[in-house]
């Protein structure tokens, strides 16, 4: 296991401010011209092209972190270690030897929420409403980093997941999720019915909320914080009374197969299963689109 590192949220942004280009020859790869892009000779399926990347096979693309987590099978913090080539502070926190798993902790919390509240509200569109409920219930607040935390509880009210969402627009945005949290309690919405909503994001989570009309109280909500089925069969296990679940994952090849193979999950426990896809890649950029035309309108 490599050292944990502390990495300030500037050293992620220098991270995922990597020039591509240079990263992968640095590392042997040969691109090849591609209109304005470059090309991987050994993956022809991808394009890069400064710090960002595009995998047309799958039809999704990011900043380098994500790029090199995917590619070369680096875990986040080896990633970021690579991108910077060894220019981080060594005066971090080390984990335990032997492997020990880190003990999870909920990062230390601002005075105020004002920077993630206008973010959620003014750039991601969320229903100010939507935004005061989940801050309300603790679910969501601003770490004294200025980051979105999205925390997930157990039955009992503990904190036992959390997924940070930085709100900084003049730098690659990063998300991640809080070492030694337990994914079966991610960012979720206990409700009252028999329905359950499953996302990959919480922002995506909260949009869709905002886009839905009616008492959205009534039903239950849980954002993967990936693709993974363990936040949703922990919702199934710890709701019995689920009898209907709506998957409504990105609208990319990675979504659709991440739908397809937790819908089986749910039809071998005999549950119904319905699929409800945004028009765009995500419902959040189906709330931003929806808000913008609205403006125009106006």
């Amino acid at each position: 296991m490599s050292e944990y590192i502390n990495f300030t949220d500037e050293q992620i942004e220098t991270a995922n401010a990597t020039d591509l280009e240079l990263f992968l020859l640095s590392r042997g790869e040969r691109l090849l011209p591609s209109g304005r892009e470059k090309r991987m000779e050994s993956d022809r399926s991808i394009t890069v092209r400064g710090n960002k990347w595009y995998d047309h096979a799958c039809e999704r693309g990011g900043y380098p972190i994500d790029f090199v987590m995917q590619h070369y099978g680096l875990s986040f913090q080896d990633a970021v270690c690579a991108l910077l080539g060894g220019n981080y502070t060594l005066s971090a926190e080390k984990e335990n030897t032997h492997s020990e798993r880190k003990v999870f902790a909920l990062p230390k919390a601002n005075a105020d929420m004002r920077r993630v509240f206008a973010y959620l509200v003014k750039q991601r569109y969320i229903a100010q409403n939507v935004v005061a409920e989940f801050a309300h219930a603790k679910l969501l607040y601003e770490d004294a980093k200025h980051n979105a935390v999205f925390v997930g509880k157990d039955e009992h009210g503990i904190a036992k997941h959390a997924h940070l969402r930085s709100t900084n627009s003049f730098a690659a945005p990063f998300r991640l999720n809080i070492e030694g949290g337990d994914s079966a309690y991610s960012f979720h919405y206990d409700g009252t019915n028999d329905r359950l909503f499953v996302f990959e994001a919480p922002i995506d989570m909260l949009s869709y909320i905002s886009l839905t009309d009616g008492d959205w109280k009534e039903n239950s909500y849980v954002a993967l914080c990936g693709t993974a089925k363990h936040a949703m069969l922990k919702m199934l296990e710890l709701h019995p009374a689920i009898r209907e679940v709506t998957f409504c994952m990105d609208n990319d090849e990675a979504g659709i197969k991440a739908t397809e193979r937790l819908r089986h999950e749910c039809e071998e426990r005999g549950i119904a299963v319905s699929v409800d896809l945004p028009q765009h890649k995500d419902w959040n950029d189906d709330l931003c689109a929806e808000a913008e035309a609205t403006m125009e309108i106006t």
